[in-house]
């Protein structure tokens, strides 16, 4: 069986050389990145790049289209009731790339599966966020999936019952977590689905081929496809290189159509016309484990939180258009009803400096009887995060005297495991948007949250989460009480933000229709093409 799979590996390679160099010149997309591909299954997967594979190899009820918006893919038609609680779509014809006929059956399946205590999918939370009925009660175990306000009274057809109606709901159908799965095939593979590429089924424009796991992966063109004449490319090489001067020389070499750029490489590039430089709206911070050591004093917390200067950060250890992050919510990420984004007209934090952390490490000295901290900072192996871990380090011990910070590097896979299981006293993480709403940001840290790892809580927080959450108040009243809940979090023990993310690439002049979304799935392929 094995020397019958490695013929068939080389079968692929041969074939996708030819495609590269052969009649279909042109047709070969390879990007850069700088970490490894996590998960495959679209009800587990937790990061950005996993959403992007996941994106290209399947497909939800909507997609997101070059102007942000929801449009339809699997859903060929849409019908909401007048009072926005009930939305039943229809499908069109579609196939996985088994050959088995994608159905709403494989909806109700998936979307029970998230909610499923037993898989104990980080991302369960997603169906509360959606309003769908019963989605929390199923979640916590309280009631069975089956009680979930979903149905499928054909094949066709797809029902779904909320509890309360919620205005982004058709762009969170674009989202990987509300993908179908195949029952069947899923339960054939047992432990191992989506972790290889045998074990895993597409139903999107490509469907994975290759994954050397810490190296490289590949998808090629899906022929299944329903739209399989709108995809351009045969195929997309995904390379993971982690020091960003090896990554460059990939792309300087047209080894690679796409590259991220960081520190100095910025400046080295910046004035040439295949440079590109966006705000992004992922948010790194330092997520603090409040069960550990003597990290829940608050005044050890907020010392933290003020010993380190984040314009530096972004404008001299990153340089690729990042932004100092003295809040929570990022910058450009939804507008509220005064038309104004959400950061124009709340507050900044953190802006009085490395003094009020020595007033705050001073106090805390008293409270804990102590003059000295020893403290682990997780971090993952990326360049961009160790230049960040370092500076951290520098930052804090030279503020806080007293203060050891020890760094622990691992590989993203780990560092999430580590973070998610409690093995860690501080970790640099990031969060990426989902949706196009404060709360995408703000409810990752009400008790019991499944992305609380460190075990932040606050009664006065969780109260002004749920009621923005209830469907109760007035958009005005709602977008004030996100700003005050905002700062009950950063008022101490809650997370520590670092910088919102820039993104300064490289990106191969010929190549074009990808689209870069600001919330979700970060890049996605299916219009991507290759000029001749």
């Amino acid at each position: 069986m094995k020397r019958v799979a490695l013929l068939l590996a080389a079968c692929v390679v041969c074939v996708s050389t030819l495609c590269a160099s052969g009649a279909k010149k042109g047709k070969v997309l390879t990007l850069v990145k700088e970490s490894d591909l996590s998960s495959m299954d679209a009800q587990v997967a937790t990061d950005g790049l996993s959403f992007e594979v996941i994106a290209a190899t399947m497909e939800g009820l909507y997609a997101t289209g070059a102007n942000g918006s929801a449009q339809p893919a699997l859903a060929k038609k849409t019908a909401v009731s007048k009072d926005g609680l009930k939305y039943t779509f229809t499908l069109r014809d579609a196939k996985w790339s088994n050959g088995a006929p994608v159905t709403a059956k494989d909806f109700v399946y998936a979307w029970r599966r998230l909610v499923n205590p037993k898989l104990a999918s980080d991302y369960a939370f997603m169906m509360g966020i959606a309003g769908v009925k019963n989605a929390d009660a199923c979640a916590s175990g309280k009631k069975p999936v089956t009680d979930l306000g979903i149905s499928a009274p054909d094949n066709k057809t797809f029902v779904v019952e909320l509890e309360k109606a919620v205005p982004f709901f058709p762009s969170l159908m674009s989202f990987p977590s509300f993908y179908p799965a195949n029952q069947a095939f899923v339960e054939s593979k047992g432990d191992q689905y989506a972790l290889t590429p045998d074990a895993t089924l597409a139903c999107g424009p490509f469907k994975l081929s290759e994954w050397y796991h810490g190296s490289s992966f590949k998808v090629v063109r899906n022929p299944g496809y329903w739209d399989s004449g709108a995809v351009k490319l045969d195929a997309i090489n995904f390379k993971v290189v982690l020091d960003s001067q090896s990554a460059v020389l990939e792309y300087e070499s047209h080894a690679a159509d796409y590259v991220r750029l960081t520190g100095e490489l910025v400046e080295k590039y910046k004035n040439r016309n295949d440079f590109t430089s966006t705000l992004g709206s992922y948010l790194w911070y330092l997520n603090v484990n409040l069960k550990k050591g003597d990290l829940r004093n608050k005044n050890l917390d907020n010392a933290l939180a003020y010993a380190f200067d984040r314009t530096k950060i972004a404008n001299l250890v990153l340089r690729d258009s990042s932004r100092a992050a003295n809040y929570f919510v990022p910058a450009a990420l939804a507008t509220g009803p005064d038309g104004k984004d959400f950061r124009a007209t709340a507050p900044k934090y953190f802006t009085e400096g490395k003094g009020k952390a020595k007033e705050y490490w001073t106090k805390a000295k008293a409270e804990l009887g102590k003059s000295t901290e020893k403290i682990e900072l997780l971090y993952e192996d990326s360049e961009a995060s160790k230049k960040v871990a370092e500076f951290l380090k520098a930052e804090i011990e030279t503020t806080l005297p007293g203060v050891t910070i020890d760094l622990k590097s691992q590989p993203k896979k780990t560092r999430l495991r580590l973070m998610q299981g409690g093995e860690y006293e501080i970790g640099l993480t990031r969060w990426g948007p989902d949706y196009q709403d404060p709360m995408t940001f703000l409810d990752l840290f009400v008790t019991g949250g499944a992305m609380n790892f460190g075990g932040y809580s606050d009664p006065a927080y969780d109260k002004l989460v749920a009621v923005c959450s209830s469907g109760k108040l007035s958009l005005k009243e709602r977008w004030e009480t996100m700003k005050k809940a905002e700062g009950v979090l950063l008022k101490g023990n809650g997370p520590i933000p670092v910088y919102q993310t820039g993104a300064s690439m490289l990106w191969n002049p010929k190549v074009g229709g990808y689209i870069n979304n600001a919330v979700g799935v970060p890049f996605t392929y299916k219009y991507t093409y290759i000029k001749d």
